[in-house]
Formats: C-alpha cells, sequence, structure tokens
C-alpha cells in the first residue's frame, strides 16, 4: 500500500506542468506533504517513531521545511539585495538542517504529526519580512502588526509569544490563514513570533530550547516574555522573536557556547592565544627590520670593492704613463746623442726651426665645428703594459691587440690610461691657449665639442610687475674656448643677465636681439648642450659624489655612447675638480654631514660638466670657498675652455689670481647697464683712461665694485659713477637712450590701492608666464639624441632605491610606528559583532591614511629643488614621477602588511587576513595620491597639516548619518566612506543564520550594498591613479626652471 501510494504522488506531480509548479509550487509541494503523511498515517506508518529515520521520509520533510523557507527568501531576493549577496548561499547558510535533523523528529513527537501545519505560510513569511524591510525608522527589529488571528477583537492563545496553532481550513497563497484551532507552546528549534500564530525554523548559529519559567522574575527563560495575565492554564512556550543582536539576543548563542544545532549548546574548549602566530609575525617584522638598517652596509661594501678595482687601475694607468714617458725621454735622448755624434763627425746642421710653428697651424686648420660627442672617442683596444713593449694608439677599428672587454676593472684601465695621456699632453704644450692639446694635430680620435658663440645687442630686460629694468641695452659677445666673468655690485643685475642669455628669465619682458652663432635663434633649442649651475648647491645629499656625477652623465650623455665612454667622462670630471678623496662619500644633508662646503660647490659644477656642455653657465660657483678651492674650481672650467666650451660666469669679488684666469669681463652698474665689456688685460688700461686709477696693493675687481657701489668717495676723476654706462656706449660706438642723457629719475609714486591691484595682477602675469615657459615646445638643434624616457626611468628607478636604501633607519621608524599603531587599535578597541568591528575599521581608516600621508610627501616635498634643476636640464619629468611612485609601491604593499600584523590578530575579525590586506592595499594606494598632490601644490608645513586634517574630517563626514541629499553626495566623495564600506562588507559576509538579521539592518543603517565590494575597491585605485595625475599635472605645471 505504501508503494501504491508513491505511485500516485509521482503521477500527480508528473500531471503538473511547470508552469503550474512554478506558479503555485508551495501548495503543490504542501499538498504534496500532506498526502505523504496521510499515506503514512492511514497505513500505521508513523506509529513507531523509528519510521522518521528512513531516508526518503526525512528528506521529504526537509526539502518541505526548505521550500516553506524559501519564500522568505524570495522576499529578500527583491527587497534585501543590498545584504543579500547569493540567495542560495546565505538562505542554505541558515536553514540547511540536512545534518541533523533531530530537532523535527522531537517536534514531531510533540506535534503528533501536525508539526507541517503549524509553520507559518508563505503569505505568512511575506507578512513577517516586510515588517523588518519595511520599517526604516526601528531597522532590525521585527514586531508583526494586527492581522486576522492577532487583533484587537482577536487574541487566540497562539498569538502569544512563544506559541503557534494550526490553520482552521486552507486558504489561497497569498491569503493569511486562520489559525486558532490547536494551539500549543512552539517547538524546539523554532521560534513563534508575538502576534503571528505560527512557527519559524530557527536559524542556523541559534539556540531555541523551550522556555521555562522564572518564578523570581515571573519571565520566561532564556527569553524575555512574560505570561498572560489571567490566564493560569498558559505556560511558557518556545523563542518567540529573531532581531538583531543588539536590540534581542535571546535567540543567539551565549558567548563562550558553540551550538552546532538549534537545540543543542556546548561549552567552548579554553581559549589561547596562538603564540605562533605572533612569533612568525614578529619574526617577519625583525627580519625587515634587520635587512632594512643592513642595506646601507650593503651599499657602502659595494663601493669599497669598487673603489679598490678604481684605486689598481689608476695605480697601473699612472705606472704605464711613467713608464713612457721615461722611455720617451731614453728614445729622445739617445736620438739627440747620435744626432751629435753624427754632425761631429759629418760637420752637418739639422735645421727644426719651424717645426713647432708648423704643428700650430696644423692644430689650427684642423679646427672645426665638431660633433657633441665627447672629447676622446673610445678605445677598442687595450694598451699592452709596460713590459709588453708596444704602444698602439688606440683605433676605431677592431685589431689584434685584446679588445675592451665590459668588465669594470678594464674599462676603468681604459679611462685611466687616456686621463694619463691628457695630463701628460696638457704638460708639454701649457702654452696653448684654446683646446690645448697639440696631439690633436696627429691624434684624430680628439675630437671638440660643439663650438657655441652667443652676441646680444641692446638686452634689456624689464619687470612686468613695475616696469623697473633689470638689464639695460647690454650689448657684447660671448666666444667659445673663453671664461666670460660677470661682475658688479649687488643688484647690478649679474645673475638677471645670466637668466636672460639662458632663457630662464620668467614674469620679465625681454627686448633686444639674442644671436647664436651670428643666427637669431632660440637657447632652448640647444638646452640638451646648455648647462645651468645655480646659485645654491643643489645635489642630493644621500647619494655619494660619484653617484650624483654618474646620474647626470647616464641621462644627459648622448644615448649612442658606450659605458666606457661614460666613465671616461665622469672619471674626468671627478679627476678635474679634485673630488677623488670623497668620491665615495655621501654629499650630506642638514641632518647628516658629509662632504665640506668647498667640496660640495665642485659637485655642483660637477654634475653639469658631466654632461659635456657646449655653454655653461655657473651663478656665484666661488661664493663661500677659499681661494685654494677657488682656484681649483677655476683649473677646472678652464681645463673645460680648452675643449671648446663658453663658459660665463657670475663672480663676487675674486682674488687677483682668479681674476687674471678669466679671458672676458662684463662690469655691471646698479640698474642693469654696462661698464665695461672685454678682454679682462685691457679693463686697467679702459679705467686708467676714465681717470679712475687702481691703487698699490688693491685688488682690481674690488676696487672697481667699490667704485660702482659709492664707497670710493675720491675718484679723482672728471667721471661720475652714473656717466659710466654712458662712457662705455660711446666708446663702444653704441647709442645712448635718450632718458639716459636727460637723467629723468622723476615719477610719481602710485597709490596703495594701485600699488596692491598692480603687485596682485602681476602675480598672476608671472604664475602665466612660468606655465607658458614649462610648456614652450622648440625645435631641438642640438643633435644630441639623449637616453629615451623608459631608459631614464630604469636610471630613476636604481638612484631612488639607493636613496630609499640610504634612509633605512627612517623606514624602520615608519614601520615601528605603524606597529605600534595596529597594536594600540587593535588592544583598545573592542570588537564586537554588533557593528562588525566598524569602530576598529574607522580608527584604522584615519591612523593608517595619516601615517602613510606623512611618510608619502617626503617623496616630492624634499627633492622638489631636485626635480626642478633635472627637469630644466631636459630630464624626463615622467620617468621622474613614475620612478618615485614604483619605489613607493614597495610601502604600499608592506606598510599593510605590518600594519595587520598586530591589528588583525588582536581583533581576530571573521573576515580574512587577505580580505583585510587587499582593502588596506587600496586604501595606502589612495591615501599616497593625495599625498603626492599636497607635496606638489603646498608647501612642506601646509602639506603636512593638510595631511592630518584630510583624514580626520573626511571620516567623520563619511561616518556622519545621510539624512540629506548633498551630504550623501559629499560622503560619496571621501575616500574613508569607500574603505569602510569594503572593510564592513567583507566582515558581515562572513556574518550568516542568526546574524542575517542584524547583517541587514546594520548594511540598511550605514547605506552599505553587500554586492558593492569590487566597487569600493575600484573607487579607492581610480582614486589613487585620479590624483596621481592631478599631481604630475602640477608638477610640471608648478616648476621653475
Amino acid at each position: 500500500m505504501k508503494l501504491h501510494c508513491l505511485i500516485k504522488l509521482l503521477i500527480l506531480k508528473m500531471s503538473v506542468n511547470r508552469r503550474n509548479w512554478l506558479k503555485h509550487g508551495y501548495n503543490l509541494r504542501l499538498v504534496l506533504l500532506v498526502l505523504w503523511l496521510v499515506c503514512y498515517v492511514g497505513y500505521g506508518q508513523f506509529e513507531d517513531t523509528n519510521d522518521f529515520n528512513n531516508p526518503a521520509f526525512t528528506q521529504m520533510v526537509y526539502h518541505s521545511l526548505f521550500n516553506i523557507t524559501a519564500a522568505l527568501n524570495q522576499e529578500l531576493a527583491t527587497k534585501a539585495k543590498f545584504c543579500v549577496k547569493d540567495l542560495t548561499a546565505d538562505w542554505d547558510k541558515a536553514f540547511n538542517f540536512s545534518a541533523n535533523l533531530d530537532f523535527l523528529r522531537s517536534c514531531f513527537n510533540k506535534t503528533e504529526g501536525d508539526f507541517i501545519s503549524r509553520i507559518c505560510t508563505a503569505a505568512e513569511m511575506k507578512f513577517y519580512s516586510d515588517e523588518f524591510l519595511l520599517k526604516t525608522d526601528n531597522p532590525g527589529y521585527l514586531k508583526p502588526k494586527p492581522n486576522r488571528n492577532c487583533n484587537l477583537t482577536s487574541w487566540v492563545p497562539g498569538c502569544e509569544p512563544g506559541w503557534a496553532c494550526i490553520p482552521d481550513h486552507l486558504t489561497e497563497q497569498d491569503d493569511l490563514p486562520e489559525r486558532t484551532s490547536n494551539c500549543m507552546p512552539c517547538c524546539e528549534g523554532f521560534f513563534c513570533p508575538n502576534g503571528l500564530t505560527c512557527m519559524i525554523p530557527c536559524p542556523r548559529g541559534s539556540y531555541c530550547p523551550l522556555a521555562t519559567l522564572n518564578e523570581t522574575t515571573g519571565l520566561c527563560d532564556p527569553y524575555a516574555y512574560q505570561l498572560p495575565p489571567e490566564q493560569l492554564n498558559h505556560t511558557c512556550g518556545g523563542a518567540n522573536v529573531w532581531a538583531d543582536h543588539s536590540r534581542s539576543d535571546e535567540l543567539f548563542c551565549s558567548a563562550g557556547y558553540y551550538c552546532p544545532t538549534t537545540t543543542l549548546k556546548l561549552p567552548c574548549g579554553s581559549t589561547t592565544v596562538v603564540w605562533v602566530l605572533h612569533l612568525r609575525n614578529c619574526g617577519v617584522v625583525t627580519i625587515l627590520l634587520i635587512i632594512y638598517n643592513c642595506s646601507d652596509q650593503i651599499l657602502t661594501t659595494r663601493e669599497r670593492r669598487q673603489a679598490k678595482s678604481r684605486e689598481a687601475a689608476v695605480k697601473k694607468a699612472k705606472a704605464n704613463q711613467r713608464w713612457k714617458v721615461a722611455r720617451t725621454a731614453a728614445k729622445k735622448h739617445v736620438t739627440e746623442i747620435s744626432e751629435q755624434i753624427s754632425q761631429t763627425l759629418s760637420g752637418k746642421r739639422t735645421k727644426n726651426d719651424g717645426e713647432t710653428h708648423k704643428m700650430l697651424d696644423r692644430v689650427d686648420s684642423s679646427s672645426s665645428p665638431a660633433s657633441s660627442s665627447s672629447a676622446v672617442q673610445p678605445s677598442f683596444e687595450i694598451e699592452d703594459d709596460a713590459a709588453g713593449g708596444s704602444n698602439k694608439r688606440p683605433s676605431g677599428k677592431r685589431g689584434k691587440g685584446p679588445r675592451i672587454k665590459n668588465s669594470q676593472s678594464q674599462i676603468l684601465k681604459y679611462a685611466y690610461n687616456q686621463i694619463e695621456k691628457e695630463k701628460a699632453m696638457e704638460l708639454e704644450n701649457s702654452y696653448l691657449t684654446f683646446s690645448g692639446i697639440v696631439n690633436m694635430a696627429t691624434y684624430s680620435e680628439m675630437k671638440r665639442r660643439t663650438l657655441l658663440e652667443l652676441s646680444f645687442q641692446d638686452l634689456t630686460l624689464t619687470l612686468k610687475s613695475n616696469g623697473k629694468h633689470l638689464l639695460r641695452c647690454v650689448t657684447g659677445t660671448m666666444k667659445p674656448g673663453r671664461i666670460t666673468a660677470v661682475m658688479g655690485p649687488s643688484g647690478a643685475g649679474k645673475t638677471s643677465l645670466l637668466s636672460a642669455l639662458a632663457g630662464k628669465a620668467v614674469g620679465c619682458n625681454l627686448s633686444g636681439l639674442l644671436l647664436i652663432n651670428g643666427k637669431q635663434l632660440s637657447i632652448h633649442s640647444f638646452k640638451k648642450i646648455i648647462g645651468f649651475v645655480p646659485q645654491d648647491d643643489i645635489v642630493h645629499g644621500n647619494l655619494t659624489v660619484e653617484e650624483n656625477i654618474w646620474f647626470h652623465a647616464r641621462c644627459r650623455l648622448p644615448a649612442g655612447q658606450s659605458k666606457a665612454e661614460k666613465v671616461l667622462v665622469v672619471e674626468r670630471v671627478i679627476d678635474s675638480l679634485g673630488l677623488q678623496g670623497v668620491r665615495s662619500s655621501l654629499v650630506g644633508t642638514v641632518e647628516k654631514r658629509g662632504i665640506s662646503g668647498g667640496q660640495r660647490k665642485r659637485v655642483n659644477v660637477g654634475l653639469e660638466m658631466a654632461m659635456e656642455p657646449s655653454i655653461l653657465f655657473l651663478d656665484e660657483p666661488t661664493s663661500g670657498l677659499d681661494s685654494a678651492s677657488s682656484q681649483l674650481l677655476l683649473k677646472a672650467l678652464k681645463h673645460e675652455a680648452l675643449e671648446g666650451v663658453n663658459i660665463c660666469m657670475v663672480v663676487h669679488q675674486p682674488s687677483y689670481t682668479l681674476f687674471k684666469t678669466f679671458n672676458d669681463l662684463v662690469l655691471l652698474a646698479k640698474g642693469g647697464l654696462t661698464v665695461y665689456h672685454g678682454p679682462v688685460e685691457n679693463v686697467e688700461e679702459y679705467f686708467s683712461g676714465l681717470g679712475i686709477i687702481v691703487p698699490e696693493r688693491i685688488n682690481p675687481p674690488d676696487y672697481y665694485i667699490d667704485v660702482l657701489e659709492g664707497i670710493v668717495a675720491n675718484l679723482n676723476s672728471d667721471v661720475s659713477i652714473k656717466e659710466l654706462p654712458q662712457r662705455w656706449m660711446l666708446h663702444e660706438g653704441f647709442s645712448v637712450p635718450l632718458d639716459m642723457r636727460k637723467n629723468n629719475n622723476n615719477s610719481a609714486e602710485p597709490t596703495f590701492v594701485r600699488e596692491l591691484l598692480g603687485d596682485v595682477t602681476s602675480n598672476f602675469k608671472l604664475r602665466g608666464d612660468k606655465i607658458r615657459h614649462n610648456f614652450l615646445k622648440t625645435r631641438d638643434l642640438s643633435y644630441r639624441r639623449t637616453p629615451s624616457m623608459w631608459l631614464q626611468y630604469k636610471y630613476f628607478l636604481g638612484r631612488i632605491a639607493k636613496q630609499r636604501m640610504r634612509e633605512a633607519k627612517l623606514q624602520a621608524t615608519d614601520y615601528l610606528i605603524l606597529l605600534l599603531a595596529g597594536a594600540c587599535l587593535g588592544s583598545l578597541i573592542k570588537q564586537s559583532d554588533e557593528n562588525f568591528g566598524t569602530p576598529g575599521y574607522t580608527y584604522t581608516i584615519i591612523a593608517v591614511s595619516l601615517l602613510c600621508k606623512i611618510a608619502a610627501l617626503r617623496s616630492f616635498s624634499l627633492d622638489k629643488v631636485h626635480y626642478w634643476r633635472e627637469s630644466a636640464a631636459g630630464m624626463s619629468s615622467l620617468a621622474s614621477f613614475l620612478a618615485k611612485d614604483t619605489i613607493d609601491c614597495f610601502n604600499t604593499l608592506v606598510k599593510p602588511l605590518v600594519y595587520l600584523s598586530m591589528f588583525y590578530f588582536f581583533t581576530n575579525p571573521r573576515s580574512t587576513f587577505l580580505d583585510h590586506y587587499i582593502v588596506l592595499v587600496c586604501l595606502v594606494y589612495c591615501v599616497t595620491g593625495i599625498a603626492y598632490a599636497l607635496a606638489i601644490f603646498l608647501q612642506p608645513g601646509s602639506a603636512q597639516l593638510f595631511s592630518v586634517l584630510l583624514p580626520v574630517v573626511l571620516t567623520l563626514v563619511a561616518t556622519q548619518s545621510n539624512d540629506s541629499k548633498a551630504m550623501k553626495t559629499i560622503a560619496d566623495l571621501c575616500y574613508p566612506k569607500w574603505a569602510l564600506q569594503a572593510f564592513v562588507i567583507r566582515n558581515v559576509e562572513k556574518y550568516s543564520g542568526v546574524w542575517m538579521i542584524t547583517r541587514c539592518g546594520a548594511l540598511m543603517k550605514g547605506g552599505y550594498d553587500i554586492n558593492e565590494w569590487n566597487l569600493c575597491i575600484m573607487i579607492l585605485l581610480l582614486i589613487g591613479v585620479a590624483t596621481r595625475m592631478i599631481a604630475f599635472v602640477g608638477m610640471v605645471i608648478l616648476q621653475k626652471r
């Protein structure tokens, strides 16, 4: 008979088409369940409760329960998408009781088989869920409103909390059935809401035993409801409410217990701290700190090994050169003796009187505009040792001798051999004044640089703000191979002249002609072969002398030059500036002392010498130097001039020895007027003609500057100081402007308002001029192909990596502070399941944002002036920015790991470590981009202040209740909102079962959506990218050239 009943049920199920099954699925399944129960009851199958263990019956009952709870699932699918990500998975975690169905057996025995009819229908489920989903004023608390069973006129026993009834008769699916019959307490594992006469299965993670009356309090424990008054026969029922944990925690498994089923509560084992995890984290951090602290020592050891190789190459090169000099002298002596013997025996004389002059003529005739290549082409052959006896000249062709290899020792040997040769040739031919290497006539590999002659006529520089003249009618010429000194008292426009010639004058009106090799060309067309040494020593203090010079050589020398050529250039610069003894020493900063001030000045000049310029401008390179350091610097510049470089430098009161080293002199008076421009040896003669004679034992340049300052009262001359510029113009045949002849200095003083408006207008004009100047595009006429952007990016990457390694203690301090912040916040903030860790995440966002922003400010605030110099020299701005950002990405990946190594294990949230790490990485990437923008657009002090205020203010705005649309829009623009939402979403996803209502209430209150985790991550990354783009644009626009 059981089989016959089963066959009837299968036929009934198969006779229903799919559409009706989906439309009336619940009712049909309920009918099937009832028929199933009837079959079993009718044939006496339930007389023995052991039949409940039948797998087919168990699965049938379970699926019926699952289908009934699916009605609430469908409601959540449409109205609670914000808190339910995967409906099937979430509902399975809440109502999948397939592992243990003991509570069903108990309820079946208690209700004598009619427990299915006591379970809420789909209409009742919808009625119950609407109360939660639609109650925005009090989310998270479910209290059904009056209905047909429980209202003011009808209040059956099942309306009391913890009780349920069976329906009087079947109704339509969308109607609430009348439940007034056979009311009894709710079963274990179910809860019966107050005001709703049916049972709902308790979700997993809850504990729903039968209530017992507490005689003392009169409450039904463990639930906090009372027995109805005047009903003596009424007893405590089961659970009565499923609500937010913060409003009613009666259904939740108690703290310190584990509830494998809704009717079983087991005490948890003893909780011990997993010290292994903490030791592992401490070990990782310790190793990281050791690596950072030893990184500087690694660089020092590497440099020491390179120094040994270099010293060996220098000793060998000097020994070879001494051997060659001795051998040449011996051969010459033997030749002279043999010639004398032959002359004595033969009585003849050989005349070589004109040989030297012929050689000089060959040198002059071979002088032609050379390319911008290096002074000495590389050798593809290495000269044999002195003992070998062969002295082959380097040639570009492949020879039989040993070739230069890529090893450092071979390259250094070649470089120092060439330097020793050049020194020897300079000593032999020290009487030459231009390209003073006699062997150039026969040594075809020696080449000069591109010769550039600067001519300027009536050069006038006027401020746009007030029309003040910085330069006035300056005319002259600066020739290659000569050193031109610009001198004058303070305010004479010396630096202004240098800036005007170098194309760096901003906020001024420039008039007159500027000719390059006799043609009216833009000086910016030759910026790749023009060096400018600023007055301030802009040198990276955390790099060595050699590293500073090497970087400029790599980025600014022609890309086609081999490594051997570049090594030769760098070694020549270091040797000529006398920096051999400190080449491996750090330049030093304000906090950490390095080389001396004079050596720092020479390094500042060496950065421009390393790119082999054709024109070299220097702004007061000898200021602050003693006489010996100044002479050493001038000697190096003299060597550059002998290579054909056009050198123009501003000098303050040089010694007489230095003064005689200059070739030409430009003497300016106050107001930017020329007093003298010509050879140094003729300046005393010119002023003597005007009656200005230098007294004995007085340095001529000091005396002339004192005269122009007005310090010398008695000139014993008919010419006044104001007439000196006019006298020079007349001497050179230039026309004197009319206003200078009238000596009209009367001008009406502007009012305060007019002066204020003029200052504001000039300020805006100055900013506009800077922006236009930064985006000025000119045709490159230097014909020097420097390394590409990606190759410069590689060089920047190596340099910044070294700088970061030398800042190991500073980096270690940053990590230590993050560790302490993670430990303090993790231990002080109590992680609560009710708020899903929101307070801890809020403080985490503030702390990590603040610490990482302040650290990221150093990337651009400290190196801003260095960037301005390098960008003005033609280096790639994009390469510099990308390299710094790439190096900072290391901190972006490591800092969240350091912070979480403490915070995560102190708070022990339910979401995984990886989830927290991903969110923190995106957060750090976001705030680092904001810090870049602050560092570039603001001064260091203001940038630090904003870095502290922004995280706090934006977090407060993001966590406020968004009542108005405007506040919600503002909160959406704050990055803490998306970071906090990402943290909370990942954490609440781990809360399932009985926590679903609490989860939905928290997400509803915060305005979060559980499906927007990927959106939060993308917005954080987009903010980081956008702020980096803004920072880069600002870096390019606001730079000073």
